[in-house]
């Protein structure tokens, strides 16, 4: 199988089983690390997960797509079934605690972003810092982080040890891309390389990081778990392309935010640095609308001015570019890649999204 067929079959119907399996499979783990949290803690972390309401009382809610714990379980059950060790340690089902702890790490930034970038809904609710206060919510994330690093440094899988090594590791970056992308917000020029750069540590490091932990759990030895981080990352990349286009003409009724959310907030998302770097007049409009507070019209002639410049086409060509390098680099650790089909459908998802 190419790597251009192995990227165009399948219709999204794998990538929805893959997902829905993982969460039948991580969520009792993750709802038990996270009821072993203690008092107001706990109700603010149910509550961000979908949990319980408010109030405490159940509620039938979203916990978030899982796509990171599922590439640490498709990354596992790749390299087990290319001749990878999974089956000398504890099996393919091993990487389950590495799976939550992938997944607290991620709420853990969350929790955080929301704050950070003051947005009021996620997952078609209020945040949990608009209900529970700024204090709560950052206090949680932090805990939750601190649950991660626990259920690996408690698992007894041999892999555990550099697990929890390469999490901490991906999580300092992370932080390191969240304080870049902060920064971008008071500066007037952010060049295009710079803004990939932040991308990468911000959304694709932890995307690396959980297809690295997958591996860490098969066995598999540097040079593959290295490839898999570099597919993870570069999937990444394109992910955030991706979900930066949805925050410009994303459908409200599937994000659950305002249309032109990140506009409204004038973030320099990567279309938006592309338009703005263009060198053309729609870039400068764009560049003039940004420079002071925007409307609901502004939002609207700024998605414009983004499209007139390029940034829509440039995002989607470089999704696509992107990905071609993560089909690269997974090749390097599964060559015939076949037998990472679930990888390849989780992939195709999280670049195919409707916008």
């Amino acid at each position: 199988m190419s790597a251009t067929e192995a990227i165009t079959t399948g219709e999204g119907q794998e990538a929805a089983f893959l997902l829905e399996r993982t969460r039948e499979t991580v969520n009792p783990e993750l709802r038990r690390t996270v009821e072993s949290l203690p008092g107001s803690m706990r109700r603010v972390a149910m509550y961000h997960f979908g949990w319980e309401q408010e109030d405490g009382t159940p509620a039938t809610g979203n916990a978030g797509k899982a796509i990171r714990p599922a590439l640490v379980l498709a990354s596992a059950q790749a390299l087990h079934g290319a001749g990878g060790r999974a089956g000398e340690v504890a099996g393919v089902a091993a990487p389950v605690r590495a799976a939550v702890a992938v997944e607290l790490a991620h709420n853990f930034t969350l929790l955080h972003d929301d704050v950070i970038d003051k947005d009021v809904r996620r997952r078609g609710r209020a945040t949990a810092w608009t209900v529970f206060g700024i204090p709560d919510a950052i206090i949680t994330g932090d805990a939750m982080m601190a649950l991660a690093l626990r259920l690996l440094a408690e698992d007894p899988h041999p892999a555990s040890a550099r697990a929890s090594s390469r999490l901490a590791a991906c999580v300092v970056e992370l932080c390191a891309g969240q304080q870049a992308d902060c920064a971008f917000e008071r500066q007037s020029h952010v060049p295009l390389d710079a803004c990939l750069t932040m991308a990468m540590a911000k959304t694709g490091a932890l995307l690396g990081c959980a297809c690295a932990l997958g591996a860490l759990y098969a066995g598999a030895g540097p040079d593959e778990v290295d490839a898999m981080d570099a597919f993870g990352r570069e999937a990444g990349l394109a992910f955030q392309l991706i979900d930066d286009l949805i925050g410009i003409w994303g459908d409200p009724g599937h994000t659950g935010k305002p249309a032109g959310a990140d506009l409204l907030a004038r973030k320099k998302s990567l279309p938006v640095v592309a338009a703005l770097t263009s060198g053309t007049a729609a870039g400068e409009e764009l560049a003039a609308l940004y420079a002071g507070p925007m409307t609901g019209d502004d939002v609207r002639r700024a998605a414009d001015a983004v499209e007139r410049a390029g940034g829509r086409d440039w995002a989607q060509a470089h999704a696509a570019d992107r990905m071609g390098r993560a089909v690269q680099q997974l090749s390097r650790a599964v060559p015939d890649l076949g037998a990472a089909g679930g990888l390849l459908a989780l992939a195709e998802f999280v670049t195919r999204r409707t916008l």
